[in-house]
C-alpha cells in the first residue's frame, strides 16, 4: 500500500520497494499495489489487505512531515500503531515503511526505506511460512 499524501516521497519510496521485489525474484503479477490517500488511512488497508488471506505479507508506505501544529503525532502515531494492531489481528506480517520526517528534506536520503520495508515483510513472511511447515509436521 503506498499513501498519496506526500506523494513525491512515496513514489520513490514506491520505486524502491518494487525494484527490491524485482531484486528478490517476485514476480510483478503477484505483487499488488493499492494506492491510499493518506498515512493514515494505511492500517484500514492493511487490515482489508491481510483479511484476504491473498498476501503473504503487507508493507505499507507513507509519509508524515511535522508542521506548526500537533497533527503530526496524530498520524504518525495512529500509523504505527494501526499498522501493528493490523498485523497482530490476522497473523499477516505488516512492513512499517512510513516515513516520519521533520522537514521533508529529510526524505531524500530515506528513499531506501521502501526497499527496507520489503526486505523485512519478506523475511517475516518465510518466517511465518517456516513455522506453518513446521507445525504440520
Amino acid at each position: 500500500m503506498v499513501s498519496r499524501f506526500n506523494g513525491e516521497v512515496t513514489g520513490r519510496l514506491l520505486d524502491s520497494a518494487l525494484e527490491e521485489l524485482e531484486a528478490r525474484g517476485v514476480e510483478a503479477g503477484s505483487v499488488t499495489v493499492m494506492p491510499v490517500p493518506g498515512a493514515f488511512e494505511l492500517p484500514l488497508a492493511a487490515m482489508a489487505l491481510a483479511k484476504t488471506r491473498r498476501f503473504a505479507c503487507v508493507v505499507a508506505l507513507g509519509c508524515v512531515i511535522r508542521g506548526d501544529t500537533p497533527h503530526f503525532d496524530y498520524v504518525a502515531s495512529e500509523a504505527a500503531s494501526g499498522l501493528q494492531l493490523a498485523a497482530i489481528e490476522t497473523g499477516v506480517p505488516v512492513s512499517f515503511g512510513v516515513l516520519t520526517l521533520d522537514r521533508a528534506d529529510q526524505a531524500e536520503p530515506r528513499y531506501d526505506k521502501g526497499a527496507e520495508a520489503v526486505r523485512t515483510a519478506l523475511e517475516m513472511a518465510d518466517l511465518f511460512s517456516n513455522l506453518r511447515a513446521a507445525a504440520a509436521r
